[in-house]
């Protein structure tokens, strides 16, 4: 006789957790050994004077990168999802168009158009590229919070009601567990774009790994662009693993519940 074995989603949860964990040593490995690989980038630029970035720590440069993205982030989920959460209210759903236009001209401006503006009010350094992120991963945020919250059922919200919960329960208990796969999407896509697109910060003083890549350009030399272009893609792929991970964590938690 055959017997079925029932899989915990916990399991398959925490084998979810491996690949982030990969790309997290591969990332802290290309930064310790980066400054002593100066034969790979040589075979890169031969002709080169100098062929590893020093004119920072690329842990430094990580950090920084990692402060930037994480500012913008922290202050564009806060935003959109509380424009999502207010837009869907019966008292905001006139204003519902208005937030998505809004969100949407983040995107239409080009980061590069956005720094330029930004510069001459705000100057050089950390704060311009901080406001474009924010302009330029505001979209995905919005746009998946108000699907996430408008795909919750209204049998479900009804019911809610009907058991006695106050409107801001119903949110807090039902509408935003629901949504919040939706809406974890919508973070992960955002945090995910604006990693890469933080290294134009180094045009405007914000230095982070776009530091070698902008030198790189400059000067001419292919192995600088290379080594900030490697852990800019390390850094996206660790962090979008790990949004990976923590959405298939979600969803088990939501199906056993």
């Amino acid at each position: 006789m055959f017997t079925s074995r029932r899989i915990e989603p916990s399991s398959n949860a925490h084998h979810g957790w491996v690949l982030p964990l990969i790309w997290g040593v591969l990332l802290v490995a290309a930064v310790l050994v980066m400054p002593y690989l100066e034969s790979v980038f040589r075979w890169l630029e031969p002709d080169a004077r100098q062929v590893i970035y020093r004119r920072a720590e690329f842990s430094n440069l990580l950090g920084r990168h990692l402060l930037v993205v994480g500012v913008a982030a922290v202050v564009t989920v806060l935003v959109g999802v509380l424009a999502g959460i207010a837009v869907t209210r019966k008292r905001g759903q006139d204003f519902l168009p208005l937030v998505g236009q809004l969100a949407s001209i983040g995107q239409t401006f080009p980061p590069v158009a956005v720094l330029a503006l930004a510069v001459p009010t705000l100057g050089f350094g950390t704060l311009p590229i901080i406001v474009a992120l924010m302009l330029y991963g505001l979209l995905p945020i919005v746009r998946n919070t108000l699907a996430g919250l408008q795909g919750v059922s209204a049998d479900i919200k009804q019911a809610a009601l009907a058991m006695g919960m106050t409107p801001w329960q119903v949110l807090h208990r039902v509408e935003l567990p629901l949504a919040a796969p939706v809406i974890l999407a919508g973070v992960r896509t955002s945090v995910t774009i604006n990693i890469a697109t933080a290294a134009l910060g180094a045009t405007v003083g914000a230095s982070n790994l776009g530091d070698p890549i902008i030198a790189g350009i400059v000067n001419g030399n292919m192995a600088y662009v290379v080594q900030g272009a490697l852990l800019i893609a390390l850094l996206a792929l660790t962090v979008d693993s790990l949004f990976d991970a923590y959405q298939q964590t979600l969803r088990s938690r939501l199906s056993a519940s």
